[in-house]
């Protein structure tokens, strides 16, 4: 699979970025930015990575191409997402963050903001277009105009900022540390709110972690010490840190789109939106203010800029692994935050944890109140792009083919993004290709948790037998 542009950002095999792409990729983001009036040559670039083993050698390699078009890197070294985008933004910036998120190890990417945010799509064919040209010279460039930066010391005042309404007293929670940029931010931070953190798994070598489909074993160690520790909660991120993990009390995930449903709601927004892969009981607990996207943060940011064009006063913005994002100021119990339109995990860790608690009630209980469907998502990782296509393609050809797949008569079809099947029964199962990486998702709603797994599981040998050239 070639380098190329997915769901939010750029992705491929580290060898691949290491092979001329970076570099090439870098100097189309900056030939269009200039191009587009967005930068000028001699500005300065915010940069940034995560802690892949290949992310020091591709920000270096992006630096150089930086170097070598005639602008000044702000190297932030390890940073989250979202605190780049912060601090980006702040200084009107264009800026490069090296992470390939959740995706596997030999993998890596790298996530482009304008001055005045994430890039669009219309953006990445542009740069895509200008990439196809040679790969810049591999003459070293005179290093001496790179300045450092702290992105996360903007982004810690930010949440910081929330002491003063936001009391966690008493609360055990636990940070699955992992391989997390925020791995050290997050224990401090809750501990400054008053918060026993307890820190779990932490590990030198890097850990893939995907909120919507955490490795079973993984969630399951993470759970077992929850539930032997009595903890209220465990949080975590993916690697960069613009995407939520939390478990309960229990030991049991919470979704993402249930946490952005609880922040949309802390925050009183009267504009959201969301992608398809989200509940389908998010209009019931958010009403008219819901629209539906495509799956990816672009979308999600286009939508946000519609409703603010309409004179929605609070938008926001969550997708079903959790970022969560802000397309206006909002009001967290009277403490104003400023716009940060880029997925980010912090804010919807904070708003979970500080509702339960102002309501003195479990987490389990406070998600529980929602009424959601029991939702389950998963994967199938190396599954080849030309079998997705062929699968989308025969899925859509004739209108019995998804009953004969899925052993079910359909309802209802949705092709916004994937193809999404309300089944006879009410239960619900969306196929998406990955956008990022050679994997097909499969998110699934059934009316009980056990039903939704088995129902999964089921979605999950299909598709596998199909991969293999046999019969769903």
């Amino acid at each position: 699979m070639a380098v190329q542009f997915g769901t939010s950002g750029l992705r491929g095999l580290a060898s691949e970025l290491l092979d001329g792409s970076a570099a090439r990729f870098t100097v189309a983001f900056i030939q269009h930015l200039v191009t587009c009036g967005k930068i000028k040559p001699g500005d300065e670039i915010a940069m940034g990575r995560d802690l892949r083993a290949s992310s020091p050698d591709i920000a270096s390699a992006c630096i150089d191409a930086l170097l070598k078009a005639g602008m000044r890197p702000v190297d932030c070294g390890v940073t989250a997402t979202p605190a780049l985008a912060l601090f980006a933004g702040n200084r009107g910036l264009a800026a490069i963050m090296v992470s390939g998120s959740h995706i596997p190890a030999d993998r890596n990417g790298l996530k482009f903001y304008r001055p005045d945010g994430e890039i669009g799509k219309a953006d990445e064919l542009a740069i895509a277009s200008l990439a196809n040209g040679p790969s810049p010279d591999a003459m070293a460039p005179c290093r001496e105009g790179i300045t450092s930066g702290n992105a996360m010391e903007l982004y810690g005042r930010r949440y910081k900022a929330l002491g003063s309404v936001v009391s966690l007293e008493g609360h055990r929670i636990g940070v699955y540390q992992h391989s997390s940029v925020l791995r050290d931010f997050l224990p401090d931070l809750l501990t400054r709110l008053g918060a026993q953190a307890i820190p779990l798994g932490r590990s030198d070598t890097f850990v893939p972690v995907d909120t919507e489909a955490l490795d079973p074993a993984s969630l399951d160690c993470i759970a077992s010490q929850a539930r032997q520790q009595r903890l209220d909660a465990v949080v975590s991120t993916d690697a960069d840190g613009d995407r939520p993990l939390i478990l309960d009390e229990t030991g049991a995930q919470i979704r993402g789109d249930a946490l952005g449903l609880l922040t949309s709601r802390l925050l009183g927004a009267q504009g959201v939106a969301t992608p398809v892969t989200s509940s389908s009981g998010s209009e019931h607990v958010l009403g008219d203010a819901v629209t539906r996207t495509r799956v990816g943060s672009p979308y999600v940011i286009e939508a946000m800029q519609q409703f603010a064009v309409g004179g929605i006063p609070t938008v926001v913005g969550f997708e079903a692994n959790g970022g969560f994002l802000t397309g206006s100021k909002t009001s967290f119990g009277g403490v104003t935050l400023d716009p940060l339109p880029t997925r980010d995990s912090t804010l919807p860790i904070l708003a979970v944890l500080h509702e339960a608690h102002r309501r003195n009630t479990t987490l389990s209980q406070l998600v529980g109140s929602l009424a959601l469907p029991a939702s389950v998502s998963g994967r199938l990782q190396d599954y080849p792009t030309e079998a997705s296509r062929d699968l989308m393609a025969w899925l859509a050809q004739d209108p019995g083919n998804p009953g004969r797949f899925l052993g079910s008569d359909i309802q209802r079809a949705d092709a916004t993004d994937g193809l999404r099947f309300e089944l006879a029964g009410g239960e619900i199962v969306h196929l998406r290709p990955s956008g990022n990486a050679p994997e097909m998702r499969c998110y699934v709603e059934a009316a009980s948790q056990d039903r939704a797994s088995r129902l999964l599981e089921e979605m999950l040998r299909r598709l596998s037998n199909r991969r293999q050239g046999g019969r769903p």
